[in-house]
This record gives C-alpha cells, sequence and structure tokens, in this order.
C-alpha cells in the first residue's frame, strides 16, 4: 500500500502518483496521513484505486473523481466531489458548501452534515447525506438523487429539473417551482439501493418525503410573455 504523508511530501506528487496508476498494478490502495485540511486532494484521478486519507481536508477533494473510492476520516471542505464523473467519495464527518456540485455520476456518501447548496447543479450524481442540509440545496439540479436523513435548509431544490430530492426529516422551505410528489414503488426501490450502499440500515424508504419539479419554470408560458 503506498503511503504518502503530506506533512513531508507534496500534494502534487500524490496527485501525480494517483494519475499515473497503471493497468494491472498490485498497488491500488493508497493511504494519505496528515493531510491538515490540504486543498484538491485526490483531483481528477481516473481509475479503479482506493484512497484513505486519514483527516480532514480542505477544497475540492475528490473534484472531477472518475472511478476512484475515496475515504476521508475526517470533515471536507467546500466542493468535494465537485463534477465527480463516477467512483464513490465518503466522507466520515461533516461538508462544507456546494457538496457534490454539477456531478454527472458515482456515489457521495456524507456521515454527518452537509452546508449550504448541496447538490447544486447536479447532473446524475447519487448523495446521501446522514445529517440535514443547509440552504438552496439541490439549486437547479438537472438529474440524479439526493438523499437527506436528517433536515432540509430554506430554498430546497430552487429552480430544479429532473433530479429526485428525498427527505426523511423537516423542509425549512420549497424553492421556486420545487414541490412534494408521490413516492411510489420505484421510488422506494431508488431509496433502498442508495442507503444500502451507504451502509445505512436502521432506516426505511418509507420514512422519506419526495420532492420534484413542477415543471412550470423551464418552460415557455405564452401567458407570461410580457414578463419578458
Amino acid at each position: 500500500m503506498p503511503t504518502f504523508d503530506l506533512q513531508h511530501t507534496t500534494l502534487r506528487e500524490l496527485n501525480q502518483a494517483l494519475h499515473q496508476v497503471k493497468p494491472g498494478t498490485n498497488e491500488t490502495h493508497f493511504e494519505v496521513l496528515n493531510p491538515r485540511g490540504s486543498h484538491a486532494v485526490a483531483v481528477g484521478v481516473d481509475g479503479d484505486v482506493a484512497v484513505t486519507v486519514k483527516g480532514s481536508v480542505g477544497y475540492y477533494c475528490g473534484g472531477m473523481n472518475s472511478g476512484a473510492t475515496i475515504t476521508v476520516e475526517g470533515s471536507a471542505g467546500p466542493g468535494v466531489g465537485e463534477n465527480m464523473m463516477a467512483g464513490t467519495i465518503h466522507i466520515k464527518g461533516d461538508a462544507s458548501q456546494y457538496a457534490g456540485a454539477t456531478g454527472r455520476g458515482g456515489l457521495l456518501v456524507i456521515d454527518g452534515n452537509a452546508s449550504s447548496r448541496c447538490g447544486i447543479s447536479m447532473k446524475g450524481i447519487n448523495i446521501v447525506v446522514k445529517g440535514s442540509i443547509g440552504h438552496m440545496s439541490a439549486f437547479m439540479a438537472q438529474s440524479g438523487n439526493l438523499v437527506v436523513l436528517g433536515d432540509a435548509g430554506d430554498a430546497l431544490g430552487d429552480s430544479l429539473y429532473e433530479a429526485r430530492l428525498f427527505v426523511r426529516g423537516s423542509v425549512k422551505s420549497l424553492g421556486a417551482d420545487c414541490i412534494e410528489k408521490e413516492l411510489r414503488a420505484e421510488h422506494l426501490e431508488i431509496l433502498q439501493d442508495l442507503l444500502d450502499k451507504a451502509g445505512v440500515t436502521d432506516v426505511k424508504p418509507s420514512d422519506f418525503k419526495r420532492y420534484g419539479s413542477a415543471r412550470k419554470l423551464y418552460n415557455f408560458n405564452i401567458d407570461n410573455a410580457e414578463a419578458y
């Protein structure tokens, strides 16, 4: 197992090693010590490798991830998993604002709370937050699933497109064009699958409420023509 101690090794050396992993190598599990809130840890990893970070990280950890399994044994700063394509990122602490922003695929699991704008402009990513999320989460979310076991702040799903939002707790307020929707059998299956993948065993899918787009904002309405 390659080990990088960021107290003695540069972040550039770590990320370069992750980018240069060759197919067929047996060095597929990396351990990162003393991250000390470093920014851009394990950014742009393109391959089936595992990265375990022993501590908290700063901005954009796991950004543009494309297949790696990244585990942070601490908390993460803004933009964790930003624009990720595939793979899994597991934050065992809390996450700051815009976690999973613009994510196109993969799974982001946050054991603690996520701050504002969680899942902003998500485009296919699945996000499971075991705590609560802040205001303006899932703003302009286009596709994918956001699962929240706790509560949601103000303006959830503002200007939402076709992403599915599942919240187990209370929602302070819904954003423009976001409404509560029926929780059907296919949604229970989606929820159960994501809860299983996130290691959640003590929560039932039927405990959640589903929120989605009323589909009135992103279609032109001739009755509103004079407002343009």
